[in-house]
């Protein structure tokens, strides 16, 4: 028996059909935790997200490109 997904990160460099994958993950009730461009694309298109470093308590680190060693 499977047990329901119930959080996903999403942090892509491509960002093509992202939106169309996180509405459906979001359709099905899964929370979404995202980091920087993407994370501001989602809410930019209506998609509840919560930021990595918002849920960690850890900002990011080396200009951005460590973003969920934590």
């Amino acid at each position: 028996m499977s047990k329901p997904i119930k959080r996903a990160l999403i942090s892509v460099s491509d960002k093509t059909g992202i939106v169309d994958f996180a509405r459906a993950l979001e359709g099905m009730g899964v929370e979404i935790l995202s980091t920087g461009g993407t994370f501001k694309l989602l809410q930019d298109n209506g998609i509840k997200a919560t930021e990595v470093s918002d849920y960690t308590g850890f900002p990011e680190i080396m200009d951005g490109r460590v973003k969920t060693l934590h």
